[in-house]
Formats: structure tokens, C-alpha cells, sequence
């Protein structure tokens, strides 16, 4: 049995009410009691603010290119930029930009961090050299050690952490004498009774830890301010100086070394992966090919002359094995050996697209290419000046609402109620839109809002006088009603798509800040659509079933 035109209609209204309560409750209503249904989803949704209304750090970095070819140098500084973005999601940040831009053949990197509370720990973080590590699998690995002896295991590495500390702090104290404490403290039976003096030694000799922290973060004279740990326990760190350069730089170390109780049963219980001697700085080149068979996309790679003997003795002992590629930590592949490598050169093959080979070739080239960046400006935007800001573009969203609402009231009586009502739905929609999605509000996205707020009630006045003009000419309300919507239509869809178009041509070719604003303004396009020509008709047909309404053509702003 088909339903009624009136009971259609009362179904509209019906749904309407309740997806307007259910976007009020996610727009504003938090912390719901334990035991409400969908409990874990009220109170998962907020909104996340951007950083000019937050507060937090936007960065300028310089990537020094000079060394790359030219072809190389884009697909760097785009591995560099995915890089950073893993590293500072790694850090906590919520919602972090990270953009490229060239300016003149010079490349930069932006960063904003929006609620960052520690923006030294954040910097550091982010001007490390991305780490490119080739590891194999672990002979002895064996993550099945009891809770007890695992327990017994961490307990007494954590005494050994804390007496670590107590060195450090006393070998950073001004005017201490590293080489007494080493020789008192030190476990490292090679090198205590010279006061933990490691000789000059080039990149590479140590383990990675190690390595890391005496050459890319230690200067000549530094003792490092934190332990670093490695297979053998916690070693606290001296630079003394250096020599040479590029290939050929060596830097004279000391260090004090307390170990661990049964490191190597720790390694077997926690690492399933073993660091080989290769890392990002023996690659050469890391490119895009596809097979001439399949056609399917893969990666080449090209080793040094070091890396080409590393990776030669490396497949030769693992052929049938896997061989996996960490960039920061994190495996990124993990293909397996067929036969023994000696010419250093390798394919890497898997399921994945083109989009995705382009993707391991920027990591690969970040962690390859020596792509030093500069910090070149910060700016701290404080968390009082984000909250004033937003305030005021609340406030003034506020009366502009409001003077919109006031003239449609005052312009098309009746029919302005309910495009207020209208655009109440269209306003809660909106906010809860961005709350389940995500959606990062900046004063910019704010001021899209807005912004589609008039266009929200620009259909409204369109479809309103449309009815004015058919009642004036003597129609009945309700057909008066249904020819003003549909003789509006036209208008309504072309205008809005217009704006839609130059949303999406804002958004894919602007800068953050203006796809901020691009992507609100788009969302408000689209609920304005709806709102407009769903929500007020809705209401609109509800009362004009009522006689006196009907007949009362000043409700709608006409004279008889």
C-alpha cells in the first residue's frame, strides 16, 4: 500500500528531528554516563583545532640539496617530508602539516605542530638524518621465555639503567674527569683501564646506537645528556674531536659502558631482527622499474662499493631467507633472498601498485640521500592568543547568524522561521561532521563556515520569492510551494556547483591554510543543499496543511 503524500511527509520530518538530535549530541554533549549506548562514541568525537586556534609550533626548514643530482633532489625532499610526518605522529602531535615548497630551486620543509607542549624534544626529533637500516632474521630468537625469567631479565636492567643515570648525571657535573669515572665505572673490560678510549674510528665500526649518537648528534667536545642504549647495555657518551671528511671522517670517542644481565636472552626474547653492518648510507641509488614480463612496478637498488661487499655477504648467508628494510624503525619491506647478491644490485618485487613502488622509492631515497635540513625560523603561537581567536570567530559567526536569521524573518515571515530552523539543522550537521571525521579547524576553515552560512539561506531566498511571484500570480499556497522549489532548482544547483568547483581547485593546489578553508566551505556547500532544499520543504509542507495558514497569504510576506 503506498503511503500517503501528508504521511511521506511525516516521515521526512520524523528523520529530520532525529538526525538534528543525534548531530546536537555529538556537537555538544560530552562525557556521556557509563552504560549509554554508543557510549565509546560520544565521548571518542571533539573537534580538533588547528594551530593558530590551539596554540603550538610552526617551523621552517632549508633542505641542503646541493649534493643530489637534480633528478634525485624532489623525490628526497618528499621522502624527507614522510620521514618527518612519521616521526613527529611517532612524537604525539594530533593532526600535524608537514608540507614541501621550492622556492626559487630552494627546497623547504614546513612543519606545524599544533599543541606541541615540547618544542626542543620536537625539534630534535625532527632534524635527525632519516635511518636506513638492512637487518636479517635473528638465529636465537625466541619470544617464548617464562614471565619469571623475563621479569628477573627487565628488573635487573632496570637497576643497571638507574645506576647509569647516576653516572651520567655525575660525569656532566662542570670540571668532572671522564676518564677517572670511566676507569672506576665502566664495564667494558676493552676499554676501562684506558679510561673507555675508543681511538678514532669512522662510521660504521660501532653498532647503529652507537653510531647514531656520536655522529649525528654529538659535536667535538660534547658528552651526551642521555644514555643510549644497545645490545650490550647503556653507554654515556665523549665526542673528543674529529678528522677528515665525508667517507673519510673519524671521530676519537670515549665512553663508560654498564651492561646488562644477559643481554643476549633479552635480544632473543624482544628482537626478532638483527642489525647487519648495511644501512641507508651504503645506497646508492633507489629507483622505479617494471618487469618486461609482467609489467608490474618495481624498486632497484644500487649499492657502494662497501655496501656492494656487505650485500654480498649478507644474501649469501641467508638465501631463502628473508632480508627486511627498516627506515626509522619501521619495516617497510621484507623481501626474500633467491640467490646470493654480489654485483650490489637488487630488485625489490612485491603486491603493490605503482603509487605505492613511488612511495618505497621516496623512503629509500630518504634514507640514502644526504639531505641535511636547517631549522630557519620558529614561531610559537601561544595557546591564550589560538583561544582569543577562536572566541572572537565564534563570536562573530554568531552575529552573523543572527542577522541573517533577523532578515529572513522580517523579509518572508513564516517561510523565515523555518529557514532559521533550517539553518540551525544545517549548523549541527556541520559541527558534527567535523568532529566524526576529524576534520582540523584553523580560523580559515572557521571563516569557510561562515561563509557557507549565507550561501546555506541564498537557496532559501531564491525558492522564496519564486513562491511569491506564483502566489502573487494566484496560485494556491501548496502548488505555489512546490513550483517555487522547482522553478529554483536550476539556480541553486548551478551556483553551488560553481562553488563546489573552486572548493576543489582551492584545496588541491593551495597551501594548508587554504584548503582549510576550501574544505569547510565545501562541506557547508553540501549540507546548505540539503538543508535547503530537503529540510525546509519538509517543514514548509507540514504547515501548510493547516487551513488558516493556507489562507493567510501575509505569513508569506504577500499582500492579498
Amino acid at each position: 500500500m503506498a503511503l500517503s503524500t501528508s504521511a511521506k511527509n511525516r516521515y521526512k520530518l520524523t528523520a529530520i528531528i532525529v538526525l538534528a538530535v543525534f548531530c546536537g549530541l555529538v556537537a555538544y554533549y560530552k562525557d556521556m554516563p557509563a552504560g549509554t549506548p554508543l557510549e565509546k562514541f560520544w565521548n571518542s568525537t571533539k573537534y580538533k583545532l588547528g594551530l593558530d586556534l590551539q596554540g603550538g609550533t610552526h617551523l621552517v626548514y632549508q633542505a641542503d640539496t646541493s649534493k643530489i643530482e637534480a633528478r634525485d633532489q624532489a623525490s628526497a625532499v618528499e621522502g624527507v617530508r614522510d620521514v618527518i610526518e612519521r616521526r613527529v605522529n611517532a612524537f604525539g602531535v594530533s593532526e600535524p602539516v608537514v608540507q614541501t615548497n621550492n622556492v626559487g630551486g630552494e627546497y623547504r620543509v614546513i612543519v606545524e605542530l599544533a599543541g606541541v607542549k615540547d618544542v626542543k624534544q620536537a625539534i630534535d626529533m625532527i632534524g635527525k638524518t632519516p635511518l636506513l637500516e638492512f637487518k636479517e632474521q635473528n638465529p636465537n630468537y625466541n619470544p617464548d621465555l617464562t614471565p619469571a625469567e623475563q621479569k628477573q631479565i627487565d628488573d635487573y636492567n632496570k637497576d643497571a639503567e638507574k645506576r647509569a643515570q647516576d653516572i651520567l648525571r655525575k660525569v656532566l657535573v662542570p670540571g668532572a674527569n671522564f676518564e677517572n669515572y670511566a676507569k672506576q665505572y665502566s664495564e667494558d673490560a676493552g676499554s676501562k683501564d684506558s679510561g673507555g678510549d675508543l681511538g678514532f674510528a669512522k662510521r660504521g665500526q660501532f653498532v647503529t646506537e652507537f653510531n647514531n649518537e656520536l655522529f649525528d648528534v654529538l659535536k667535538d667536545g660534547q658528552i651526551g645528556r642521555t644514555l643510549v642504549k644497545t645490545s650490550f647495555g647503556y653507554h654515556i657518551i665523549k665526542r673528543i674531536e674529529s678528522r677528515g671528511e665525508g667517507e673519510n671522517l673519524e671521530v676519537h670517542s670515549e665512553h663508560i659502558l654498564i651492561k646488562t644481565e644477559n643481554a643476549e636472552a633479552v635480544k632473543q626474547a624482544k628482537d626478532a631482527w638483527v642489525n647487519t653492518q648495511l644501512s641507508g648510507r651504503h645506497l646508492k641509488r633507489a629507483e622505479l622499474q617494471f618487469d618486461q614480463q609482467t609489467g608490474e612496478p618495481q624498486v632497484a637498488l644500487e649499492f657502494n662499493d662497501e655496501g656492494k661487499a656487505l650485500f654480498a655477504a649478507i644474501t649469501e648467508r641467508n638465501v631463502g631467507k628473508p632480508v627486511a628494510i627498516f627506515l626509522d624503525g619501521t619495516a617497510i619491506s621484507v623481501p626474500t633472498v633467491n640467490e646470493p647478491i654480489t654485483e650490489g644490485k637488487a630488485v625489490i618485487t612485491g603486491r603493490f601498485d605503482v603509487k605505492e613502488a613511488k612511495q618505497l622509492v621516496n623512503n629509500l631515497s630518504a634514507g640514502a640521500l644526504p639531505v641535511p635540513i636547517t631549522l630557519m625560523s620558529q614561531e610559537t603561537v601561544g595557546a591564550s592568543l589560538g583561544q582569543e581567536s577562536l572566541d572572537k570567530s565564534l563570536f562573530a559567526g554568531l552575529i552573523g547568524i543572527l542577522a541573517v536569521a533577523l532578515f529572513m524573518i522580517i523579509f518572508y515571515r513564516l517561510p523565515g522561521i523555518f529557514s532559521v530552523l533550517a539553518l540551525i539543522v544545517y549548523t549541527l550537521i556541520n559541527l558534527a561532521i567535523y568532529q566524526i571525521f576529524g576534520i582540523t579547524l584553523s580560523l580559515a576553515g572557521i571563516a569557510g563556515f561562515i561563509l557557507s552560512v549565507g550561501m546555506a539561506v541564498d537557496a532559501n531566498v531564491l525558492i522564496f520569492e519564486r513562491m511569491k511571484e506564483e502566489i502573487r500570480a494566484g496560485r494556491e499556497l501548496t502548488s505555489a510551494t512546490e513550483e517555487g522549489f522547482k522553478r529554483a532548482w536550476t539556480s541553486i544547483r548551478d551556483s553551488n556547483v560553481s562553488s563546489l568547483i573552486t572548493c576543489a581547485v582551492l584545496y588541491f593546489i593551495g597551501t594548508s591554510v587554504v584548503k582549510g578553508f576550501a574544505l569547510t566551505l565545501a562541506i557547508g556547500v553540501l549540507t546548505s543543499m540539503f538543508s535547503a532544499i530537503t529540510v525546509t520543504r519538509t517543514f514548509l509542507k507540514t504547515i501548510i496543511n493547516i487551513k488558516r495558514v493556507r489562507e493567510s497569504h501575509r505569513l508569506f510576506g504577500v499582500k492579498k
